[in-house]
């Protein structure tokens, strides 16, 4: 066979994502979690109408470290996909469309969902804290 020395398309390893694009990304995957949070959800609700010894089993398992943790990142994962909807939604109107108005509202969407999901739970820990 003869040899083809044309040069590669670029490859994971040289191609950068743009900005956008991990946005959208993400948005997806926030998407998967947030459906699988609400079958733990489910879970917890299920337990709850089962009676107190299986809803103990489930209040400790969201309140260990590992349950802390995964309630975190649900928190976030709604908020990101929240306010990206938001922005989608913008879009979807014929606004933001301009590359720089798209990176600043990008910004602006992982800036809010990191601030809502510290507000959130930084007033469910207080609420917590404050419980006799």
């Amino acid at each position: 066979m003869a040899q083809d020395h044309r040069p590669l398309s670029p490859h994971l390893q040289v191609y950068k994502l743009p900005f956008t694009a991990i946005l959208s990304i993400t948005h997806r995957i926030t998407g998967v979690a947030l459906g699988l949070g609400a079958l733990g959800l489910v879970y917890w609700l299920a337990a709850a109408a089962a009676g107190p010894a299986w809803f103990e089993i489930a209040s400790a398992l969201a309140g260990s470290w590992f349950g802390r943790l995964v309630l975190l990142g649900f928190s976030w994962a709604l908020f990101f996909h929240l306010l990206n909807g938001i922005r989608h939604l913008f879009w979807d109107a014929g606004f933001g469309y301009e590359m720089g108005c798209a990176r600043l509202s990008g910004w602006i969407v992982l800036t809010g969902s990191v601030v809502l999901t510290a507000i959130a739970w930084g007033v469910g820990l207080a609420q917590v804290g404050a419980t006799p």
